[in-house]
């Protein structure tokens, strides 16, 4: 049952919790020779300042952007001095936010003619000036040309090593240099000190709003000189005032003791308390060697109060466990058994109606993890079969083009399979040249015979198959396979080709395969699900059904059981409703809790969809394959997931505090956010909730709220847990501010950090929640 709002003890903070001490000093230390330029203490910290490639950076480039045959536009692209973010000049001056792009968003950088763009349309830059930044998220291709090969290689080399030393840093490394940034904007005239007012337009960037008097007092005490300005110790005491966690000292000081230093043998104790019954002594003591600052602590394997907060930011205090970050699951059962990334209209970049094909789009599914993508095929010019939303707006690329893209970049992530799923609408000569692109351009990778001669009793496994390409398509029936091109009665056309407004004479080649396409559906044949009823000859495992969401919907009501065991033993595609325009998403979790393996989603479509799917697959090594719970994998289960049984966990979830969250508008200084955090349960029907905490008015920046949320569980093993913050609103729908989502049974105990993701998906380092997490299982 859903959780209305919990609005009745809303909590108006009489100062918002302020800031004290942090164990290392954080400094805003002049630069070298008095100069003025604080900023680059940050890029000093990352050990760059002295590299040729990011100084040239730091200068700047006039960079060509290309995009398209006759837009080439010189733009200045200059790195900025936190080493974090890229300043670029555009015609039009915007808001300063939209001149900018971060580091951390970068999902790639590549080197000459390697994007859809540049392919197209650099053909007058030679490719060793040519690079392209690929992004994270929606954010088109920044596809660039130098005036010299040397003066793109500058910023390929600059940028791989300022996103090497990014991915590198700890936590209160990453807080440390977030911290000084905003510190550097706010010092208004470079001066490395620090004015009231300075102060204050500080806390504002920081997203706290604090009451002047107090702030003030607090600015006071930190101003030892007594000269209405903060500089060297008295910025560093105001920066540990400002960051102090008073959640975790208390934490600390429950283990410590009066000698305020945790032991091995104490840490061991706070592990154990915290869930982590395999801990041992050995395991503390390596945890001090690895995350313990001082030195002469560490001889004496003593951890301090800024170890120990080292530990909770870094990835083993964090809630997602890490050894599931790798691949951990067993991969050699059938791939029926495994929940398959799958992607729908994989070639959009946009709505279905009158949105862009690229390429890119298969890239950046490869670099999410799907490992099912979707190629609508049609006639082309030339003899050149197409793919495109058949009788739309959208644009055209050539089937040829997305194969190669399938060489080039389907096994950069995952090793296991990928899957093309193929949506036929050519006639007999360009299926034949369809066949032809697939098997010249990928070569040894596709499939095209069975691994064993012999008749399968059940499909290969990824392991089986990893490096492999799999086509799904209509074969042929094996009387007619070498003398007739019609489809047998028994192989229709799949369903979601049947709610296309084909003309007459489309649909009549869609009827049609032709033998060498034919021959490449070795483990995927697509046919219509007829029936659910135990048939005396069971069908092949090869088989594939692709339902839409509506009738796969149906199937779970009216069928929940026949419907699980079917999927135990079969592959089962479901895709979205053509009536969804705007290419939005279905909620892929009712369908894997029957067992479907290729949930397809559209995702170019950022959404609470997509962070389901993104959390189904956070684990396992990001490799696309997650194997499916026990349950589901047993030809004779009982489970029906309308019917799960009755509760066996109780998840209770003690949302304590947040840090650093994003402000929403940046371009607005006093506009705070006031978070509150929703925890959701994503599982069997009857184990759907969502429950949520007070909102905090004013205050971003360390938001508490020690507030209890609890969930009885019976399906505990299918169940994905959505953490949301939202700024509250009272008068419109709150505004998104982060998520992260996991399965539950890669949920750690204890008090964990969760770092949180954007819409769409990228990190907000440093912004995290810091909960307690408790998991009873009866």
């Amino acid at each position: 049952m859903l959780c209305g709002r919990w609005r009745s003890c809303r909590r108006r903070p009489e100062e918002p919790p302020v800031p004290a001490q942090v164990a290392t000093p954080v400094a805003l230390a002049p630069p070298d020779g008095g100069s003025k330029r604080p900023g680059l203490r940050a890029l000093r910290k990352m050990g760059l300042t002295e590299d040729e490639d990011v100084r040239a950076m730091l200068r700047g480039s006039r960079l060509c952007k290309i995009r398209s045959r006759t837009w080439h536009k010189e733009r200045l692209y200059r790195l900025q001095e936190d080493g974090l973010s890229v300043w670029f000049q555009r015609r039009i001056p915007r808001a300063p936010s939209q001149h900018i792009f971060f580091v951390q968003h970068i999902e790639a950088v590549r080197e000459g003619h390697q994007s859809e763009g540049l392919r197209r349309f650099g053909g007058a830059f030679p490719p060793a000036r040519c690079l392209t930044i690929a992004f994270k998220g929606r954010r088109k291709n920044l596809d660039l040309a130098a005036a010299t090969a040397e003066e793109a290689q500058r910023w390929v080399r600059g940028l791989a090593k300022l996103r090497a030393r990014l991915d590198a840093m700890s936590q209160r490394e990453r807080l440390d240099h977030w911290i000084h940034a905003y510190l550097h904007r706010a010092d208004s005239d470079q001066d490395s000190k620090m004015s009231f007012k300075e102060i204050k337009s500080l806390l504002r960037m920081v997203n706290v709003d604090m009451n002047d008097m107090y702030a003030y007092r607090l600015f006071k005490e930190c101003d030892h000189s007594n000269n209405e300005r903060l500089e060297g110790a008295e910025i560093e005491e105001f920066l540990r005032r400002l960051l102090k966690r008073p959640e975790l000292e208390d934490i600390f000081h429950q283990y410590s003791g009066e000698d305020r230093v945790l032991s091995a043998p104490e840490l061991l104790e706070f592990l154990k308390d915290q869930g982590e019954d395999t801990a041992t002594l050995a395991h503390a003591q390596k945890l001090i060697h690895t995350y313990e600052l001082n030195e002469t602590a560490k001889q004496h394997e003593l951890m301090t109060l800024d170890g120990f907060m080292m530990y909770l930011l870094s990835p083993e205090g964090a809630a997602l466990d890490p050894a599931h970050t790798c691949v951990f699951q067993d991969m050699d059962q059938p791939l029926s058994h495994y929940f398959i990334s799958s992607s729908h209209n994989t070639y959009l970049t946009d709505s279905q109606i009158g949105g862009l094909s690229s390429t890119e789009a298969y890239v950046r599914a490869f670099a999410q993890g799907c490992r099912c993508v979707e190629l609508d095929c049609w006639e082309g010019p030339g003899g050149e079969p197409i793919i495109y939303h058949g009788h739309t707006l959208t644009s055209k690329i050539l089937f040829r083009d997305v194969v190669q893209t399938v060489r080039d970049h389907a096994f950069t992530l995952s090793p296991y399979p990928v899957i093309l799923s193929l949506e036929n609408h050519c006639g007999l000569e360009q299926q034949a040249v369809m066949a032809h692109h697939l098997r010249t351009i990928l070569g040894d990778a596709l499939v095209t015979e069975a691994l064993d001669a012999q008749t399968l009793e059940e499909l290969p496994s990824p392991e089986q198959l990893k490096g492999r390409v799999l086509v799904k398509g209509k074969k042929l029936s094996a009387a007619r396979g070498e003398d007739g091109r019609m489809l047998s009665d028994q192989e229709e056309e799949e369903e979601e080709e049947e709610e296309e407004a084909e003309a007459a004479e489309p649909r009549r080649r869609a009827k049609q395969i032709s033998p060498e396409l034919s021959a490449l559906a070795v483990y995927c044949c697509a046919t219509r699900l007829q029936t659910l009823r135990p048939n005396p000859v069971p069908p092949q495992p090869c088989q594939v059904s692709s339902l839409n969401e509506r009738k796969a919907k149906k199937l779970i009501r009216e069928a929940g059981n026949s419907f699980v065991r079917h999927n135990a033993r079969h592959l089962t595609r479901v895709y979205p409703l053509g009536l969804r325009m705007n290419s939005a998403n279905y909620s892929p979790q009712e369908m894997w809790n029957s067992g479907c393996q290729l949930v397809a989603l559209n995702f170019q479509t950022p959404g609470y969809e997509m962070d389901l799917n993104a959390g189904r697959f956070l684990v396992n090594g990001r490799c696309g394959y997650i194997l499916k719970p026990a349950r589901l994998r047993q030809p004779d289960t009982t489970f029906d997931p309308e019917c799960p049984g009755p509760p066996r966990t109780t998840l209770t979830v003690q949302v304590l505090t947040a840090q650093q969250l994003p402000k929403l508008n940046t371009e607005k200084p006093n506009s705070i956010v006031d978070p509150l955090v929703r925890v959701e349960i994503h599982g069997v029907p009857a184990d759907c909730a969502r429950k949520e905490t007070n909102y905090v008015l004013n205050n971003g920046f360390n938001p508490r709220w020690g507030q209890t949320l609890q969930f009885q569980l019976r399906a505990p093993e299918l169940v994905l847990v959505r953490f949301v913050v939202e700024d509250y609103d009272t008068t419109s729908p709150n505004d998104f501010v982060g998520q992260f989502t996991l399965p539950l049974s890669s949920l750690k105990q204890g008090y964990r950090h969760i770092h949180l993701l954007s819409k769409d998906g990228a990190s907000l380092s440093p912004a995290t929640l810091f909960v307690h997490i408790h998991i009873q299982r009866f």
